[in-house]
C-alpha cells in the first residue's frame, strides 16, 4: 500500500509507483485497474495515471483487459545484482558446481524475513516452486535463509523473523521461538545449514555462507535437490564438500575484488584496475 512519511524528503509519487509494481504478485500476472488499485491501496484515478506512466516507460503493458509487467522490470533488480558484482564473481563457480553435482545452485541475500535470489545456475527438473533471480522465499525455511539468519546476533534474527514475509508463500515448517533458536544455534555451530522439505514438499537443500575479506557474511550459496531423487546422505556426504569448496573460492574472489584498486569507467561504472607487469 502507498506509504505516508513525515519527512520533507519523502517522494510519495515514487512510493506509489513501487506499490503498483509490487501489486503484481504470484499467480497475478495480469490485473485489472480495479485490482491494482485495491492491491496498492490507491484511488483508481491515481492507479491509472501510474500504470499509464509505467506503460510509457516500458515497465507495464496492456493485456487481456488489464495490465501486466514487462521483462524490463527485471532491470530494476539486476541493477542491484550487477552493482554488487556478485553475479560476475559467482557465476563461473556456480557453473562448475552444477557441472559436478548435476543439481541447481543459487546465491541469495536477506531482505527482511525473506531471502531474495541474486544469482542462479539451474538444471531442468520439475520442482514444487520455481526459482529465478529475484524470487523471494521465507528465510527460516530455506537453507540459504538459515545461514544468513545464523550470521546475525540472536536478538536481531528474532526481530527480523517477526516481520511478515512478502513472498506470498506459507511454508510447511512453522517453529516456535525455542525451536527457531535451536535450529540457528546448530547452523552457527557447524557452519552450514540443511533444509529438508521445510519450505515445500520435495525441496531439499544445503547451504553455506559467502564472506567478504573481513569475514562478514554477505550472502549464502546452496545446492538444491529433489527429495525423491537425492537422499540426505548424498546431499551432505557428496555435495556438501563440493559446496564448501565453491563457497571458499567465491569468498576468496570476492575478497580479492574488494582489495583491488578501483577505477571509474565512462558511465560511472567502477571496475578493478588492470594489473601491469
Amino acid at each position: 500500500m502507498a506509504r505516508r512519511d513525515s519527512s520533507p524528503d519523502f517522494v510519495e509519487a515514487i512510493a506509489r509507483g513501487l506499490d503498483v509494481i509490487r501489486a503484481f504478485g504470484p499467480r497475478r500476472p495480469v490485473m485489472t485497474l480495479a485490482a491494482v488499485a485495491a492491491a496498492a491501496g490507491l484511488p483508481r484515478p491515481t492507479a491509472r495515471r501510474i500504470l499509464l506512466t509505467l506503460e510509457e516507460l516500458g515497465y507495464v503493458r496492456a493485456a487481456d483487459g488489464g495490465f501486466e509487467l514487462t521483462p524490463r522490470v527485471l532491470d530494476l533488480g539486476m541493477s542491484y545484482v550487477l552493482s554488487r558484482g556478485l553475479w560476475e564473481i559467482a557465476r563461473p563457480h556456480l557453473e562448475q558446481l552444477v557441472a559436478r553435482t548435476h543439481e541447481s545452485s543459487s546465491v541469495a541475500q536477506l531482505d527482511g524475513s525473506d531471502i531474495v535470489y541474486v544469482a542462479r545456475v539451474a538444471v531442468p527438473k520439475i520442482v514444487t516452486l520455481a526459482v529465478t533471480i529475484g524470487t523471494r522465499f521465507p528465510a527460516l525455511q530455506t537453507s540459504l535463509g538459515k545461514v544468513l539468519l545464523a550470521a546475525l546476533p540472536p536478538g536481531e534474527a528474532e526481530r527480523i523473523l517477526a516481520e511478515p514475509t512478502r513472498s506470498g508463500i506459507t511454508a510447511r515448517w512453522q517453529p516456535g521461538a525455542d525451536e527457531r533458536a535451536a535450529a540457528l544455534r546448530e547452523v552457527r555451530a557447524r557452519g552450514w545449514a540443511l533444509t529438508d522439505e521445510q519450505l515445500a514438499p520435495g525441496i531439499r537443500s544445503v547451504a553455506a555462507p559467502l564472506r567478504d575479506g573481513d569475514g562478514r557474511v554477505i550472502a549464502a550459496l546452496d545446492v538444491t535437490v529433489h527429495a525423491a531423487e537425492t537422499p540426505i546422505e548424498v546431499l551432505t556426504g557428496e555435495y556438501l564438500p563440493l559446496l564448501l569448496q565453491t563457497e571458499g573460492a567465491i569468498s576468496a574472489d570476492w575478497a580479492a575484488c574488494q582489495a583491488a584498486p578501483q577505477v571509474v569507467k565512462p558511465g560511472g561504472r567502477r571496475v578493478a584496475a588492470e594489473r601491469t607487469s
